[in-house]
């Protein structure tokens, strides 16, 4: 009995590979390099006995190839997906070079390798793009699920067109390198119906070998996310979703910067819109996706638009709903905790390492504890951790050393998981990121003991014992679900 065809459209398509082929070649003689496991390139074709295209390939990516039988319309629509027109300019790279993993680019067009290196990042769904001059080469890297992959190693000589370009987009000065500058631009990925609109902040940073640049591509993956997609546990979700239907009050994402507060608001605001006709404004900075429905105002690095500015002039255009991307300040503070107070629901971030520890920040910012417990409704700690490949994911049984650093040491013996790699996950083992959660919802007995001045340890036990599932325990759950790795929550959660 034959195997099963693959489905292109469940497959992560590696850009060091597709990309490494002219889009000419690929559309017009249906073949598409996807993945490298094991020192091997496979390959997605529509015609296996298509030698002269086969051997092409493997020219171009310079090493081995595996054919794979996939089915023959998915590979048509990933075609599409990853070349578009088969005419786009592209910069053409030759194979590696074994001793030195430069690439050598046939044609030093700037225009053309900039445009290259964004579809890359966009394909491999990264949040940003890192361009590194070094003494030997240029290097680019990727930040992908939270974790930087190197991408190419390109020629030193490539260093100044391409920072000059990516400069002119963001309309910044291309003749000042000697000073930090920041800048943005807007970047169309896509064809057709298919296009969309990507927005790109950018900063440069003088260094010792040149300029080094990052690119931080904004809201990629944000249009899709919604609560159920999140990784939120049912009783969790059932939270969250209570405490939205509420008309006002406050509530808090906390946790340290990459954790996925905002993704989690995002996701809070759609779930807003979708279940009445509700006036949302958004202070923002920055804007990491555009919302249809929804007023967002990004937040002027002039202070022209300050945060509070913003947030004063709000309250005059009868909102039902806000969103202020963090509470900063007092005075940001103290006019979100008025909004709650009258009428209105507001989300916010805070930085800070567990739910019940928002308390203790709040009041540090100066606000009265019976403030706290009349406005707060919910305060979520949230941390990322990437998700298994359900497709290559190897069992064993946990350790004791990592039981009891995971303070279950009952727990020794039990199955769980660690990474693989396979054709479906571009051999990394891992796709997506799931969230880790705690939620400390305020009912009327919190209030009264965050009123009377009860510490975080006492917070902490009483939420438990209504109910509250601790961070390490959210993150635990998911271990053993196979839905992450021992590691990954060792590296997201602190133990102790």
């Amino acid at each position: 009995m034959s195997a099963a065809l693959v489905n292109m459209d469940h497959v992560k398509i590696d850009p060091a590979w597709a990309l490494r082929v002219p889009a000419s070649l690929a559309v017009r003689r249906q073949v598409l390099p996807f993945a490298s496991l094991g020192g091997k390139v496979h390959v997605a074709c529509a015609d296996p006995s298509d030698l002269m295209a086969l051997e092409a390939v493997e020219r171009f990516t310079g090493q081995e190839i595996v054919i794979t039988q996939v089915e023959a319309q998915s590979l048509q629509r990933a075609l599409v997906r990853i070349y578009g027109d088969s005419s786009r300019s592209t910069a053409r790279m030759t194979p590696v070079n074994a001793s030195s993993g430069v690439l050598e680019v046939d044609r030093e067009d700037a225009v053309a390798l900039s445009g290259e290196l964004l579809h890359a990042a966009i394909m491999r769904e990264a949040s940003d793009i890192h361009i590194e001059p070094g003494r030997e080469y240029l290097r680019v890297r990727f930040r992908v699920d939270g974790v930087l992959e190197e991408y190419q190693r390109l020629p030193l000589s490539c260093e100044a067109g391409l920072v000059s370009r990516l400069k002119v987009l963001s309309s910044m000065d291309i003749a000042e390198k000697r000073a930090p500058q920041d800048g943005a631009f807007t970047h169309r990925y896509g064809a057709g119906v298919n296009a969309r609109l990507v927005d790109i902040r950018v900063a440069t940073l003088p260094t010792k070998y040149g300029e080094k640049m990052t690119l931080r591509l904004l809201g990629l993956q944000t249009h899709a996310t919604t609560l159920e997609t999140l990784g939120m546990s049912a009783p969790d979700l059932g939270r969250m979703e209570s405490v939205l239907s509420q008309p006002h009050g406050l509530i808090l994402l906390t946790g340290p910067t990459g954790s996925g507060k905002s993704t989690t608001l995002y996701a809070a605001i759609h779930r807003l819109l979708k279940t009445a006709e509700l006036n949302i404004i958004t202070i923002e900075d920055p804007i990491e996706y555009d919302i249809p429905g929804v007023s967002q105002v990004e937040v002027d690095t002039s202070e022209k638009v300050s945060f509070t500015k913003a947030l004063r002039s709000v309250l005059r255009h009868d909102p039902d709903v806000m969103m202020i991307g963090e509470i900063r300040d007092m005075d940001t503070l103290d006019i979100a905790v008025k909004s709650a107070l009258t009428g209105h629901l507001v989300l916010s971030t805070l930085h800070t390492n567990n739910a019940a520890s928002c308390v203790t920040r709040l009041a540090d910012m100066g606000l009265a504890r019976y403030m706290i417990a009349a406005t707060l409704r919910l305060s979520v700690a949230q941390r990322l951790a990437r998700k298994l490949c359900t497709h290559c994911r190897k069992a064993r049984e946990l350790t004791q050393a990592e039981a009891r650093t995971l303070g279950r040491p009952q727990d020794a013996g039990r199955t769980v998981y660690d990474a693989g790699g396979c054709i479906y996950c571009a051999g990394r083992g891992y796709a997506g990121r799931a969230g880790l959660f705690e939620m400390m919802a305020v009912d009327d007995v919190l209030a009264a003991q965050i009123s009377a001045g009860m510490g975080e340890g006492e917070l902490i036990a009483s939420s438990r014992s209504r109910g509250m599932v601790s961070l390490l325990d959210d993150a635990i759950d998911k271990i053993f679900s196979g839905v992450t790795t021992v590691r990954e929550v060792l590296e997201s959660v602190a133990m102790g």
